[in-house]
């Protein structure tokens, strides 16, 4: 009896090892193949391309898909994109080596509806950069108005020669060829910044933009960068600022989203007052970052203030950063009740001292006047 136990034992733990390595063996999946990476000259976006994995074919009960993650020398994180497609165009900054790495996802019945990875295959990409980095524009920086127009900003490179003359050339998905700016900014003859108008088709997409420098004679490094209009826009100041105080002493802030093509929703604003400190500079207090363009302080939080401003930036419902607006431009005064009964008793208070002032002049000339005599009215006594 033991024995045909031992016996029953060892066939079932044979059979369970059987279907455990069968089931790892289907499960199993290779990474993809021939991991290209090709420049078609639009400024940093670059065509990624792989093919399936060999035996792709024998998994018909699941979903094969691929982890794809791309970055700059450099950057500490990668960004992801999860696909089924087997070629993909991402922007990268060409001055820094492009890297890439893709793997197998397999999901299904095949698979015992777990996911399986593959490993990661890589490639890396650099353009052969002319001249020396000390060439190199300096203070790149670009801010979309409004959501209406792009202005971006350069100082030349370290190491310019005389004559320089710079270029700005930009793409996005939509555009058939690179673009030239055709609005530059200039100092002295020299183009050190370019507005870019009509942007609303590359809004949410990679906006590659080069600034290259030539001179006589001299190799000049170009800049690439890729942007994200959505994350560097700035609106407009709120407008119709407006603040009251109703009966029971409760302050009202109320204003009107910025003009501009800036989406209303898109927009988070920032209240900050600031208290009567007597003579000493107002110190300004954020009392409220809100999406309403509303705003009502009770009687505690309001019985020093002297002035109100709002700026108003892109949230993050629509945008991973931005630029905050300017400040209102006026300062609304706000009258607490002890101005207002010092007001009061200001006045009352002078024609107090008034009537006083008159009674003690009285008396005095009725004791200069001589005993007997008719006292004659004073004129200016």
């Amino acid at each position: 009896m033991a024995l045909r136990w031992l016996y029953t034992l060892s066939i079932a733990l044979v059979w369970g090892c059987v279907v455990s390595s069968s089931s790892s063996y289907h499960a199993a999946v290779a990474p993809p193949q021939d991991l290209q990476i090709t420049d078609p000259g639009l400024l940093g976006s670059l065509d990624i391309e792989w093919k399936p994995p060999p035996n792709v074919q024998t998994f018909n009960e699941c979903t094969v898909k691929y982890k794809f993650e791309y970055r700059n020398t450099g950057d500490r994180d990668w960004k992801v994109i999860f696909t089924g497609k087997l070629k993909l165009r991402v922007g990268f900054d060409l001055s820094r080596t492009a890297e890439v790495k893709v793997r197998t996802l397999l999901e299904g019945r095949c698979a015992d509806d777990v996911e399986v990875q593959s490993d990661w295959i890589y490639d890396t990409f650099q353009v052969p950069l002319q001249g020396k980095l000390e060439s190199e524009v300096q203070n790149f920086h670009c801010i979309y108005h409004d959501w209406e127009y792009l202005k971006c900003t350069w100082q030349p490179g370290l190491l310019t020669p005389h004559g320089v003359h710079y270029g700005l050339y930009y793409w996005y998905e939509g555009l058939d060829h690179t673009t030239q700016c055709d609005d530059y900014i200039q100092d002295h003859g020299i183009n050190i910044g370019c507005v870019l108008q009509n942007l609303s088709q590359a809004e949410y997409k990679d906006l590659s933009i080069c600034v290259n420098g030539s001179a006589a004679a001299t190799l000049l490094r170009p800049l690439y960068v890729t942007l994200r209009l959505h994350n560097l826009a700035k609106p407009s100041p709120p407008k119709q600022l407006a603040v009251s105080m109703s009966a029971s002493e409760e302050l009202h802030i109320v204003w009107s989203p910025p003009g501009g093509e800036t989406p209303p929703q898109c927009l988070e604003y920032e209240v900050q007052l600031a208290e009567d400190q007597g003579e000493a500079k107002a110190a300004w207090a954020s009392v409220s970052t809100q999406m309403e363009t509303a705003l009502t302080i009770s009687r505690a939080n309001q019985s020093r203030i002297s002035c109100v401003r709002v700026r108003g930036r892109t949230n993050i419902f629509c945008a991973d950063q931005g630029f905050w607006s300017e400040w209102t431009q006026e300062c609304f005064s706000v009258f607490r009740k002890e101005d207002k009964q010092l007001f009061i008793l200001i006045p009352v208070l002078l024609s107090l001292s008034s009537s006083l002032i008159i009674f003690i002049l009285i008396g005095q000339c009725k004791k200069r006047s001589p005993a007997g005599k008719p006292l004659h009215t004073p004129v200016g006594c």
